[in-house]
């Protein structure tokens, strides 16, 4: 009945708070507490968590946020996010705006003013000492790029916040002082990230371990460059229980992380890019973390196919498997993961030039559950290797191919009769693939949501059309396909309702008529990339406009036919856009100022 209150007279504050944390985002629960002072109240009590950019004095922001959400567990700082302003363009700005939104505005005017400007929108030592005094059940703290704060606002976070199960300092200069006191404090840590800590030593390393060492489960170094092996031993004696482990240092050498993987037998994920390693501490990894479920290795140089065998040997839960750019490593290597690792889903393949046909025939053969598979710079990989991964793993689900030469339509077509799952299919400079392969895909891939093909430029309409008629894609990049005209897009048009992003740049023979059918059939469309196709009008991009409602990003650099008109109704009929990339000169001052702050990127010199 109009006037009668049928929730807050009947629903306790713990069931209201529950609905909105099920509220699928920001803007919805946002909404909800515009209703009255008591969901207001509620949907604020109801708030775990809270991003902030880089805004003008971000510690004024951090002690407005304290003293609002009194129940936050998690806060992400990210000093590379731009602050977000409200819009004031062709209104002005209402009188009871939001103190949030007042205090943003205020400090941004009052820092354009300073000769210090750079550093009033950088986080200090004063809001680190804001978050811990307002947030005491702080449980994840992510501080990325935070470079003004020093040890001392680390030291105020872990005597406040020793509830503390996550904390990410990535970038930040902090220094031994300040992780000695998380380690002394924070005894529930779980997860901590130390990339680009550049300020950090052993001393603060070892001291953390000391404190935290018994509950420590997740732990990323990179680019430290006074981290030593020292560290690594402290790790190896006092995290037995570390699960996951990434490392990216020219300074580590085998005795640090031989001593990790004798310490921590529950090893799960190991990621290394460490020059100065060798067989004998992968081959201690093998022996000794039998747990070990994901292992990824970049640019080694100085291990060979033996540490590979032992990994083969020991590590029999083995699922995810990433090599890069590994240059000594062989078929042999890889036969021996498949030898030992059934239970492999993902395997990555990139840049290693020494591996072959037989490796992956290996694959195909042994490791029946494998999901995703990526082979990227892999020339020896030819089309009876991929066959084989066609006939042995019926369960792939995305398939990553870029700049094989050597692998065409026989291989593809394997896939697509073998592998009748696939949801995603990703193919770059591949020349051999051709509409054979393809039409194969289109036939035998029903599931097949994804779809990339870019500069692969044998693939024409007849490809499309069998993609149109027998899958239902979201997402499709045919970029460089100089082949595909009005034909092959009408065909998606079609029989893709579902169809969310599209990029068709460099597209020569497509036109407005295309254009047109998308307008009809893809009412979903969010994201389109028309850059370099001289063909598409002013015509074209206003069907889009006018019926692609959900637009919200438009790229459409060097479109001769496309004008200042074309680029204005964009802007207008479009109510949901946030992105137009187009030359400067084809935005009139009139649209500049219809646009105003909504739209990134509105104005680019190319």
């Amino acid at each position: 009945m109009r006037g009668f209150d049928r929730i807050n007279a009947l629903l306790p504050d713990e069931l209201i708070m529950e609905i909105f944390r099920h509220l699928d985002s920001k803007t919805n629960r946002d909404a909800c507490s515009l209703v009255c002072k008591r969901w207001l109240v509620l949907q604020r009590l109801s708030r775990y968590t809270i991003r902030v950019g880089a805004s003008a004095s971000p510690h004024a922001l951090v002690d407005l946020l304290a003293r609002r959400f009194v129940n936050v567990r998690n806060v992400f700082i990210d000093e590379r996010l731009s602050v977000s302003l409200p819009v004031q363009s062709g209104r002005r700005q209402r009188a009871d705006q939001s103190p949030l939104s007042a205090l943003r505005l205020h400090c941004l005017n009052e820092s354009a003013s300073e000769d210090s400007g750079v550093d009033s929108y950088c986080l200090s030592d004063s809001g680190l000492s804001a978050i811990g005094d307002g947030f005491a059940k702080l449980e994840k703290l992510s501080l990325i790029w935070c470079s003004n704060i020093t040890s001392a606002g680390l030291q105020s976070i872990a005597e406040n916040c020793r509830f503390l199960k996550s904390l990410d300092l990535q970038g930040c200069y902090i220094g031994d002082a300040g992780l000695a006191a998380v380690g002394e404090c924070c005894t529930r840590l779980e997860d901590l990230n130390l990339r680009f800590c550049e300020g950090l030593t052993d001393t603060g390393v070892v001291q953390l371990t000391f404190g935290c060492g018994k509950t420590l489960k997740s732990l990323g170094i990179a680019a430290c460059a006074k981290i030593t092996d020292v560290s690594l031993e402290a790790v190896g004696s006092h995290c037995k229980y570390l699960e996951a482990l990434s490392l990216d240092s020219e300074y580590i050498q085998n005795k640090g992380l031989l001593a990790v993987a004798k310490g921590c037998r529950l090893l799960k994920d190991l990621k290394l890019q460490c020059v100065n390693v060798t067989d004998e501490a992968l081959q201690a990894v093998g022996i000794f973390c039998s747990s070990l479920e994901l292992l990824a290795l970049y640019s080694f140089q100085r291990f060979t196919d033996k540490s590979l065998v032992a990994i083969g040997k020991g590590c029999k839960r083995m699922k995810n498997l990433t090599l890069s750019d590994c240059y000594f490593l062989s078929d042999k290597g890889l036969e021996s993961v498949a030898a030992g690792c059934p239970e492999l889903t993902h395997l990555e393949v990139n840049g290693c030039h020494n591996i072959g046909a037989r490796g992956l025939m290996s694959i195909g053969k042994s490791c029946n559950r494998l999901s995703e598979l990526a082979l990227l710079y892999c020339q020896k990989i030819d089309d009876n290797a991929l066959s084989e991964i066609g006939r042995g793993c019926k369960y792939l689900q995305a398939l990553h191919l870029v700049d094989c030469s050597s692998i065409g339509d026989d291989a593809i077509c394997s896939i697509a009769r073998g592998c009748r799952n696939l949801k995603k299919l990703h193919i770059r400079r591949c020349y051999e693939v051709g509409n054979e392969g393809i039409i194969a895909i289109g036939q035998n891939c029903k599931f097949l949501t994804d779809l990339s093909l870019r500069f692969c430029d044998r693939v024409g309409d007849e490809a499309l059309i069998s993609i149109g008629e027998g899958c239902s894609l979201q997402h499709l990049n045919v970029s460089g396909c100089h082949k595909i005209g009005d034909a092959g897009i009408t065909a998606i048009a079609r029989g893709c309702p579902r169809l969310s992003y599209l990029d068709v740049s460099v597209l020569q023979n497509l036109g407005d008529i295309a254009m047109a059918e998308l307008s009809e059939g893809c009412l979903s469309l969010t994201d389109i990339v028309l850059s370099h196709c001289r063909q598409i009008t002013d015509v074209g991009l206003s069907y889009l406009a006018q019926r692609c409602t959900l637009l919200e990003t438009c790229h459409m650099v060097y479109c001769p036919g496309i004008t200042a008109a074309g680029v204005a109704t964009v802007i207008t009929s479009c109510l949901n856009i946030k992105k137009v990339l187009v030359e400067k000169w084809k935005v009139s001052q009139r649209t500049k100022r219809r646009a105003g702050s909504i739209i990134s990127y509105l104005c680019v010199d190319l």
